[in-house]
């Protein structure tokens, strides 16, 4: 596995690289988000770690341009903590946000839930599309369509509804949704899956009907 670390700080750069190289995978440094948009351009990285604030480029607008191009998974690292800039990093695209200071042990349980959750997404489609009513999901190539316009989905929006779908008529806890959609036990709380499920609902307008929320329990994709 070929992960990339983004952070202005040499320190932390340092101590990432040695716990991941320590489990046999290989790492590549970018000090700052422009750097990592050019390496990201050519070549090909299973992970990629991104701080947020760094100079020339930030973490954020990085994420922006690699994803016009690339749905390599992305964690955030950050010393902010705020929800706000939790949501818009996963409404930008990321996959998941760490807040620092942060064990390099954390980070890389992350890495591994994140690639194995991406494994998995590939390995158990059922269907390769979908329709209801207006809504068209093309799962093989990860587009979705409202009244015949495409949505504009993030990476991990795009996975919660292929779930959803794979899953119609089945209630789903909040806890089964971490773990299937995001591929970790113990880093997730519910608000994470209700923060996307509503960005979710909002981009699939008046299709958001067949997102039904089980309260006290989670959600079922009903039609």
């Amino acid at each position: 596995m070929k992960i990339l670390i983004v952070d202005d700080e040499e320190m932390i750069r340092a101590v990432l690289r040695e716990y991941i190289e320590f489990e046999g995978h290989e790492a590549a440094e970018a000090q700052d988000g422009m750097e990592a948009v050019k390496m990201c351009r050519e070549e090909n990285f299973d992970v990629i770690l991104m701080d947020v604030m760094m100079p020339k480029l930030d973490g954020f607008s990085a994420v922006k341009e690699i994803r016009k191009f690339s749905q390599t998974p992305v964690i955030m690292l950050s010393a902010r903590s705020e929800e706000y800039d939790k949501l818009f990093g996963f409404e930008i695209g990321s996959d998941d946000y760490v807040t620092k200071p942060f064990s390099p042990k954390e980070v890389m349980a992350r890495i591994h839930a994140v690639t194995k959750r991406s494994a998995g997404q590939s390995s158990s489609q059922k269907k390769d599309y979908y329709e209801f009513e207006g809504l068209k999901i093309d799962i093989a190539g990860r587009n979705v369509y409202v009244d015949g316009e495409r949505a504009d989905l993030t990476p991990k929006e795009y996975e919660l509804l292929f779930y959803f779908v794979e899953n119609e008529g089945i209630a789903l806890t909040r806890e089964r949704l971490l773990n299937q959609v995001w591929g970790y036990d113990f880093y997730g709380d519910d608000r994470t899956v209700d923060t996307h499920v509503k960005m979710l609902r909002g981009n699939l307008k008046e299709y958001r009907k067949f997102i039904v929320t089980l309260r006290g329990l989670g959600y079922k994709f009903e039609t």
